[in-house]
């Protein structure tokens, strides 16, 4: 059996989205299977895989797994593909929502750009000091869904991204869950330019929405900007986050930006 998957784009983070609400892929089996399909060059090649699959109390669920196989609580430009893909479908209508593992989404499809209101973020920690061989300096911490360390760097385009991230994304201040790392240059009042380290993808990827959710919500907090936040990524693309400052970090957050169909695509079904 052939399963039909679109590989999607969302401001440069490229998924697998399959339609599951038949069913059709199973529990048993997925991770393994999906970090075989997300390598590059071996496999389709992708930052990660996203189902739609049947929900009680919205029109849908999203799963999501990493690169590597492993399912994660959520994912930004994840979740704005996937409203994208499900309303293509006819699965949702333009305004909907969706489940995921950090909670209960809302999105709005307005051609190609797709907006989606997220959870709240939390666990803010600001000015933690980090001392090491690869890395000696001050991060900051919160959680847009999934965990984002935050650090400000003058040279962006000369920071040594995947040695520094790697070395962050494994430090024992963020265990046992680990970090996904932002490196962020100030580019005005309401404007940032990033660069992610992704846990799960472990590399930099092109984008990276609860990244630049979370370097958003960091730099209001040090008063750096103020929202809404134009945020600048590796792709070029650019994604817009608003959001309420709260004590714990953000509240009413949402992220809207491109979310693209690349290809539509047959794979052989190993299930």
């Amino acid at each position: 059996m052939e399963l039909e998957f679109w590989k999607m784009n969302g401001a440069g983070n490229d998924f697998i989205v399959f339609n599951n609400i038949s069913g059709v892929i199973p529990e048993q089996g997925r991770s393994e299977i999906f970090a075989q399909w997300c390598r590059r060059g071996l496999g389709i090649g992708a930052d990660g895989v996203l189902l739609v699959e049947p929900a009680a109390e919205a029109n849908f669920r999203m799963r999501y797994y990493n690169a590597d196989g492993r399912e994660a609580e959520t994912c930004g430009n994840g979740s704005r593909c996937i409203a994208r893909f499900a309303y293509a479908e006819g699965i949702a209508p333009a305004t909907m929502r969706f489940q995921t593992l950090a909670g209960v989404y809302e999105a709005t499809v307005r051609g190609d750009s797709v907006a989606v209101r997220m959870t709240d973020a939390h666990s803010l920690r600001l000015m933690v000091a980090v001392r090491g061989e690869i890395f000696n300096g001050t991060v900051h911490f919160v959680n847009t869904g999934v965990p984002h360390v935050v650090l400000f760097v003058e040279d962006l385009e000369g920071t040594s991204v995947v040695p520094i991230g790697r070395w962050l994304r494994y430090h024992e201040l963020f265990a046992p869950q680990g970090t996904n790392v932002n490196f962020v240059r100030v580019e005005g009042p309401q404007a940032l330019a990033i660069r992610t380290y992704e846990r799960g993808v472990e590399d930099e990827t092109l984008a990276c929405g609860t990244g630049s959710i979370a370097s958003a919500i960091v730099a209001t907090h040090l008063g750096f900007v103020k929202p809404p936040v134009s945020v600048k990524t590796r792709s070029g693309e650019t994604l817009g986050v608003a959001f309420e400052q709260t004590p714990e970090g953000a509240r009413h957050v949402s992220l809207e930006g491109p979310a693209r169909f690349v290809f539509r695509g047959y794979v052989e079904s190993p299930f």
